[in-house]
Formats: C-alpha cells, structure tokens, sequence
C-alpha cells in the first residue's frame, strides 16, 4: 500500500511540475499576482489599520485616555481581527477543501474589500460616543473572519499549479504580498500626511486609504477569474475523495503537523509586529520623532523584504526549509536586541538602517514559511489544515504581539523585556522547526 501510495502522489508530482512546464510565461506570472493579490490587499488593509491605530485613532475612537493607553486600546481593536480569524479558518478551510480553491478566494477577496470600505465610512467618538469603537470591533470581527480564509487558498493556488521543484518559489508569491500590501498602504499613508494639513487629516483624510482598497478589490477578482481551480484538487473531486468536515480530520489525524506549522509562524509574526508595528508607535511617542521618519523606515524596510521573500524561498528549494528557516530564526534573536541599539540612537539614517535589516532577517523565515505551513498536509485537507494553522499561530504571534509589546514597554519602561519577549517566540518556532520533518524534496502528498 505504502509502495502504491508513493507511486501515486509521484505521478501527480510530475503531471502537475509537466502542466506548469507547459504553461506560458504570461500564465504563471499572472498565477503568481492571482496567489499575490489577495495577501497584498489582506496586508494593505491590515497596515492600513495598524498605522492609523498608532497615530490617530487613540484621538478618534478611544479620546478620553493618555496617548500610550489609547493606543493600547487601538491595538486591542487590531487584536480582533486575528481572533476572528480562525473562524475563518473553520468556514473557509472546509469549504476550500469541499468546493475548490478558486470559489472561496473569490468570496474571501470580496468579504475583505467591503469591511474595508466599511471603515472608511465610520462616524468616530465624537459624533456617536461609545457606538463608533463598537462599529469598528465589528468590522474587525469580519475582516478576520475573510482573512482566515484567504491565506491558505492563495498559497495553494500557486503550490498545486505550479512546478512541484519549485514550490517554495511559488508559495513565496504569496508571501510577499504582505509586503506589497504594506508598502502600499504605508506609502499611501505616507504620501497623504505629506500632502494633508494634520487637521485635515485628522478629519477626513484617514477615511482614504480604507476606501482606496476597493480598487484593489477589483483588480484582484478581474486577475482570479481567469486562473482555473488547481488540478490536485479537480483529481480529488472527480475520484469523488473529498471530505465531508476537513477540519475535523486535522484535528483527529493531522494534530502534531498542525501544532508544527502552527509554531512555525509564530516567531516570524511576533518579530513582524516589532519591525512593522510598535516602530510607528516607538518613534513617534517615545523618541517623539517625525511620523513621516517612521513611516519612511517601515516603507523602505518592507521593499527590502519584499525583494528578498522570493530569493529565500528558492533558496529553500535547494537547501531544504529547515536550514533556511532556522538561519533566519538565529539571525532574528540576534536583531530583537541589535534593533534598539540602533533606534534608540534617535538617528534618523540608524532608524531606517535597523528595520531594514530586521526585515531582511524577517524574509528569511517568510520565504520558506508557506511552502512549509502546506506541505505538512495532504491534499484532501490542505485548505484546512494551512487556515487553521496560520490562523490559530496568528493569535498568538501577530494577533496579540503588539499589544503585549506596548504593555511591556508600559510597564517596564525599558526594552529589553521587549526582545526578550520577542525571543522567546522565536525560541518557539525554533523549537517547531527541528520537530518537523523536511518536506522540500518530498512529493506534496506524501
């Protein structure tokens, strides 16, 4: 049996690897923007969030408290949208599993846009009082719930179309839509404080950058309508295998992978949140610098990590995950503490130098991490399994993380605790890694 099942998931290896042989240029480049497209406007609209919690909503929607305790109660509000999502993991992982990849992502886009847009309408606290934060929790609440889904399938997209030697290539295109997506949405930001009076943009300008996201919206369904279902799942539906409840089989069957790509993610996520996050609100509130330094270090450390996320992940190809990872892991725990010498220079170049090379060390870790969070599952519960895992590992990495680095900061007054918290993630995910066996070379359904 063992012999025959290695034969069978040979030949859908080589049929696949042939199929995206055969497809055009034009065909895999727009099957990587329709794996990226979704992630970049998951991203965008997270950094859209995350910028503006850090800079105006602590006077918007939580005004009657001090600037770090407002913007500990912004960053709450942000923590919504990770704990909802493994909601989203549940829903959209058994339908993607049931129905194809290519109907929920198309679902899961639309989802997004519109509780995106939806907050650029909000009236804020002082038209409506305590209903405006409860509005925004909401829509949070639901963003959450459509992101939970939309990982996992765009990741998939690119990995079962794709060349089966080159799946952390491919996967990684996913991956850097986080990076397009936050580049966009801070250099949007960006560009608007420039050209907006502070009280204008304290009035209607932040409302922009939320309605903007339709636009990316648009794009993305004209790109996934033409991009077909993935042929490892049309076989699974025509052998008539699919599953009736997916999840429930990874938590019965697949547990231990689970809580190995799960841990994976963590370290990565919680390191994301210092570079990318707690930046904005530290340079700003606490070296009481210019907003557009800090947004300009978060704009030119994200280019560098999205130029780099495909170089490690065709690393991992021929290296394994594994040691990519774990290099990136070593070099992580190393910048949790280099990060602060640098920034606590208060030099503006030194400011820009260390979240640039923080998140190089980030791409390190993310290249190779999609290719790896699927490959630990087969295809009738890949969907699943992937949402579940990313989702579940974001409430403890990037859901929670700048909320617990500002309360450390608050508290202790000093940053070391700070790195040591950030870590002791990467510790965790360092811990998952050497538990895991190595799936790079492997066919994707062994």
């Amino acid at each position: 049996m063992n012999s025959l099942a290695q034969t069978d998931s040979s030949s859908t290896s080589a049929s696949t690897s042939t199929a995206a042989l055969d497809q055009p240029r034009a065909g895999r480049g727009r099957l990587a923007t329709a794996s990226m497209v979704g992630t970049s406007l998951e991203w965008y609209d997270f950094t859209v969030y995350n910028t503006l919690a850090a800079l105006v909503f602590n006077h918007l929607f939580f005004p009657s408290v001090d600037p770090l305790a407002g913007t500990l109660l912004a960053f709450s509000t942000y923590a919504v949208g990770y704990v909802s999502r493994p909601l989203g993991g549940f829903i959209f992982g058994n339908l993607g599993d049931r129905v194809g990849r290519r109907a929920v992502l198309m679902l899961t886009l639309v989802l997004m846009g519109i509780t995106t847009a939806l907050m650029g309408v909000l009236p804020t606290y002082a038209s409506v009082g305590i209903l405006s934060p409860i509005l925004l929790v909401s829509l949070r609440f639901v963003q959450g719930i459509a992101l939970g889904g939309e990982w996992a399938g765009a990741v998939l997209l690119a990995v079962e179309h794709g060349d089966q030697k080159k799946r952390g290539l491919n996967a990684s295109w996913a991956q850097v839509g986080p990076s397009f997506g936050t580049l966009l949405g801070t250099g949007f930001i960006a560009l608007l404080t420039l050209a907006v009076a502070p009280d204008a943009f304290l009035s209607w300008g932040w409302r922009v950058p939320f309605l903007a996201s339709l636009l990316l919206v648009g794009f993305g369904l004209w790109v996934r309508r033409s991009v077909g279902e993935t042929p490892q799942f049309e076989k699974l539906n025509e052998a008539h295998a699919t599953v009736q409840v997916p999840v429930a089989e990874v938590f019965s069957q697949h547990w231990r992978r689970l809580l190995i790509a799960g841990g994976a993610r963590i370290g990565s996520d919680v390191l994301y949140a210092l570079l990318v996050v707690f930046t904005l609100t530290y340079v700003t509130t606490v070296l009481d610098l210019s907003r557009s330094l800090a947004l300009g270090a978060v704009l030119a450390g994200t280019a560098c990590n999205a130029a780099t996320v495909p170089l490690f992940g065709a690393l991992s190809d021929r290296f394994g995950r594994r040691p990519v990872y774990l290099c990136g892991v070593l070099a992580a725990i190393v910048w949790a503490f280099g990060f602060f010498s640098l920034v606590n220079t208060s030099q503006p170049v030194l400011i820009v130098l260390a979240v640039m090379i923080g998140l190089v060390i980030h791409a390190v870790m993310y290249g190779p991490q999609a290719a790896f969070v699927t490959e630990q599952f087969p295809t009738r519960v890949r969907y699943a399994g992937s949402s579940l895992a990313y989702t579940l590992a974001g409430i403890l990495g990037g859901g929670f993380a700048p909320l617990i680095i500002v309360a450390l900061y608050r508290t202790w007054h000093a940053t070391t605790a700070v790195s040591l918290y950030v870590s002791g993630a990467l510790i965790v995910t360092s811990i998952a890694l050497l538990a895991a066996r190595e799936t790079a070379h492997r066919p994707l359904d062994e």
